[in-house]
């Protein structure tokens, strides 16, 4: 005789977890905003951290002085030349697409360690990817947090459409760090003013976007961009994040201005 499946009462109860019909139903109910006052900077390595003191050190001031205003934030780090460097190297030995996730969260992970060292005069701490539910009492005891970006898949990093270079990469996990605490802002602060039609170093006639959909930014299918394609692509389906700003972490007040909601960068909405 089929032995009945001993099944828990729950509203699940007998489901797959795959259902489309169930997948509608449970998308009606609200998800919870830990932090919906929190601010999610994150600072490329390649664009802002590799410059050095010239750029990295008005940073430091911009975000202290937003923190020292009132501002929740928390800072979040990219790898930067290291981490192409290390990835070159995978590459060329080989390695498996969750090795080189491995290998380039150790690099994020210094630069968020050395950020958290030149915040210190505002409080500055480095907090690590588990320690997010930690955020609030951590912002209200007046520290600014600061992790790194590489969102903890590891080895169980998802294969990339295309080559073998990890897709969730700082921008993805600074989208995703602001997806699960509800954030209000998630700037990316680059080392151009936001997201252009072209690459402005190769063509600088190329226009800059002000703004755009993900639908459509995906849809141009463009040869390169300023932000990861798997950030963009978490647009199409996050409940918090509607939008993300792309500013010129080398510009004086850029993100102050991207913090205070004005009109800076490029603006990529859900």
């Amino acid at each position: 005789m089929t032995k009945k499946r001993f099944e828990l009462e729950s509203g699940l109860r007998g489901e797959t977890l795959v259902r489309k019909g169930l997948m509608k139903k449970i998308a009606e109910i609200p998800q919870i905003r830990i932090m919906p006052d929190l601010n999610v900077i994150k600072i490329g390595g390649h664009g802002t951290i590799d410059y050095g003191r010239d750029v990295v050190f008005p940073l430091v001031e911009e975000i202290g002085a937003l923190k020292d205003a009132g501002e929740k934030i928390l800072l979040v780090t990219g790898g930067g030349g290291r981490v192409r460097h290390i990835m070159d190297i995978g590459i060329n030995l080989g390695m498996p697409t969750g090795v080189l996730a491995e290998l380039a969260g150790k690099i994020s992970e210094q630069n968020a360690i050395m950020m958290a060292v030149l915040l210190s005069k505002y409080n500055g701490v480095r907090i690590h990817t588990g320690d997010l539910l930690q955020l609030p009492i951590l912002t209200a005891l007046g520290l600014l947090p600061v992790t790194h970006g590489t969102p903890p898949y590891g080895l169980y990093e998802q294969p990339p459409e295309v080559g073998s270079i990890p897709p969730n990469r700082t921008d993805t996990g600074a989208v995703l760090i602001a997806e699960v605490m509800g954030a209000k802002n998630c700037i990316l602060a680059k080392n151009v003013d936001g997201l252009y039609v072209g690459d402005p170093r190769i063509d600088p006639e190329a226009a800059l976007i002000p703004e755009i959909t993900a639908d459509e930014l995906l849809g141009r299918d463009m040869e390169d961009m300023v932000l990861e394609k798997k950030a963009v692509e978490l647009l199409l389906h996050t409940r918090h994040v509607k939008e993300i700003r792309v500013v010129n972490g080398h510009v004086p007040g850029a993100i102050t201005k991207a913090v205070r909601g004005e009109r800076v960068g490029t603006i990529i909405r859900a």
